[in-house]
């Protein structure tokens, strides 16, 4: 199933604040999970609506996801703690 993904204003805003390589590769492994479900990926316990995260090396993407037509993904990029 493919996904389509939109960007949180915040989300866009800390991606601005990586390196471009570093941007490049959150971007590359977000769009690898939204077309083809592939990442390290979690469901988040005790999240209400359920939220997920995708690890890109040390960087972590949290999302939740629309199963209602289209396909809608919110994204968020933020560094480890």
């Amino acid at each position: 199933m493919s996904w389509q993904g939109i960007w949180a204003p915040r989300a866009l805003k800390e991606l601005a604040r990586l390196d471009r390589g570093e941007q490049h590769r959150v971007r590359q492994a977000v769009e690898a999970f939204a077309s083809e479900s592939k990442g390290d990926v979690l469901r988040l316990q005790n999240i209400t609506p359920p939220e997920y995260r995708l690890r890109i090396g040390k960087w972590r993407v949290r999302f939740r996801l629309d199963h209602d037509p289209p396909h809608h993904a919110d994204s968020a990029c933020a560094p480890p703690r």
